[in-house]
């Protein structure tokens, strides 16, 4: 049974993607950079692969920082923390030049923005882990990974309504992304002992701020982003759908319904941390925040595949194939309970398990869709050669 019925199909043949970035940051600066790049491949080069290229640059940003950090609670070395920048900064960089290269070589596709935004899913995961080892967040990284994901969840439901992807002046994968390879670049030079200082101690101008002076550096970071980014993003969100379900004369509740299945995975993930008698977010942070972003990354890839097949408003079933195990990892947690704190399988096993049926889930979704679209379409994931006919 595959992922695309034949009323998708023929919606993926007249499909066209939409999107505007406000951002004057992208207009005046990083816009003509991108243009002079997108010169320097082939034309040759399939714009997924170039999308593939840049995501490989954070998974090697996240691999340096497990190797050099394992609890990401301990400081690696200073070219470290330059590397996690200058990998972030050609990630954003490879993420901005394939939709270019893709207009200069003819060869849009649904597939591209369905690739393209997958791998930016799995992206939240692999550089939360590398800010991790910077700032050194330990437990916490797994909240730098909801930081992220949540804005980006919100981002393709209002997609998903709106029919545009609507950047606004501030936004995170210009300025959001920008600010975190300053804070790389900046850790290189005062290391990454100045996240985890009291803030008052870390910016002493700032020392007399009451109640922040003396919360670690990285935790006021944090409560900022929340409070000045993802808030006001995800009000912007709802705001943009809510006008246009009432325009519609839609039911905003059905569409509230599909943001589900992500509270569900954030919220099961909480619970089995709260409930684990191994303390999973500390003792195995990289293996929590990759099985869930896996899991996040298969959420959304169902989200835009159904925008992208014109599927119909609503909560999708299919999605919540990512959260059948969690059930599992919180009953074994709660069997320590009743076994003098020893679980009935080990924790650290039942973690594993949860990132192999995670990255199984969302490789058999990806594999298959990409079959289903190239087959429909007549073309190639990564060459620009079309198919006879």
């Amino acid at each position: 049974m595959g992922y695309i019925g034949s009323h998708g199909i023929t919606a993926l043949h007249r499909y066209k993607y939409s999107g505007v970035d406000h951002s004057y940051l992208a207009k005046y600066v990083l816009q003509p950079f991108w243009r002079s790049c997108v010169n320097f491949f082939p034309l040759w080069m399939p714009p997924n692969m170039i999308t593939l290229m840049g995501f490989m640059f954070l998974l090697t940003s996240a691999l340096l920082g497990y190797i050099y950090s394992p609890g990401l609670d301990s400081p690696p070395p200073r070219w470290v923390h330059f590397a996690h920048g200058l990998l972030l900064f050609l990630y954003q960089t490879f993420d901005a030049v394939d939709g270019k290269q893709a207009r200069r070589t003819n060869s849009s596709s649904p597939l591209g923005e369905l690739f393209d935004h997958g791998c930016d899913a799995l992206a939240c995961a692999f550089e939360a882990l590398a800010f991790g080892s910077t700032a050194m967040c330990g437990r916490d990284t797994f909240w730098f990974w909801a930081i992220a994901a949540v804005p980006f969840y919100g981002a393709t439901w209002e997609h998903f309504f709106t029919n545009t992807l609507i950047l606004p002046a501030i936004n995170g994968p210009t300025e959001g992304l920008m600010l975190i390879y300053l804070s790389h670049f900046f850790t290189a030079f005062v290391g990454a002992e100045w996240w985890v200082q009291q803030f008052g101690k870390s910016l002493p101008f700032l020392s007399w701020v009451p109640f922040l002076n003396e919360i670690p550096t990285y935790r006021v970071v944090m409560l900022l982003m929340i409070v000045f980014a993802v808030i006001p993003t995800v009000a912007f969100n709802v705001y943009n759908v809510y006008k246009v379900v009432r325009a519609r004369k839609g039911s905003m509740l059905l569409a509230l319904a599909m943001l589900y299945p992500f509270v569900v995975l954030g919220g099961g993930v909480l619970v089995w941390d709260y409930l684990s008698p191994s303390d999973i977010m500390r003792n195995y942070p990289h293996l929590v925040v990759v099985g869930t972003g896996l899991a996040f990354g298969f959420l959304v890839g169902r989200m835009i595949l159904s925008h992208l097949c014109d599927e119909p408003k609503g909560l999708k079933t299919g999605m919540c194939m990512s959260l059948l195990y969690l059930p599992f990892a919180i009953a074994n947690a709660l069997t320590a309970r009743l076994n003098d704190g020893v679980p009935l399988v080990d924790e650290r096993l039942v973690l594993l398990g949860y990132c192999v049926f995670t990255a199984a889930l969302y490789l058999h979704f990806a594999t298959s869709v990409i079959h289903e679209i190239t087959t429909a379409l007549g073309i190639y994931c990564f060459r620009i050669t079309r198919k006879e006919a």
